[in-house]
């Protein structure tokens, strides 16, 4: 969507978060490998860039990377993973 689709962009914003608490019994129990795949699928080589300012373009992805409820619901899957990673 473009800058000034400021409607749309308002709209991402809100719905994002809703849709990401939607799926947080999810994420609270396989969080970690949730998020490290849609990562890796929207960095991929020859993936659209989420943000491209030159175009005056941003993806849906950007709200989805850049959310903090969402890093926030993953924390513990992370936190566990990176404790058996340690131990092991």
């Amino acid at each position: 969507m473009r800058y000034e689709e400021k409607a749309k962009i308002y709209a991402a914003r809100a719905l994002v978060p809703v849709v990401i608490l939607a799926a947080s019994p999810i994420l609270l129990i396989a969080g970690v490998g949730v998020r490290r795949r849609y990562l890796r699928h929207v960095y991929r080589d020859g993936a659209p860039p989420i943000l491209e300012k030159e175009l005056g373009r941003i993806s849906i992805h950007w709200f989805v990377v850049t959310s903090s409820v969402l890093a926030w619901l993953c924390w513990p899957t992370e936190a566990l993973s990176r404790f058996i990673s340690r131990a092991g």
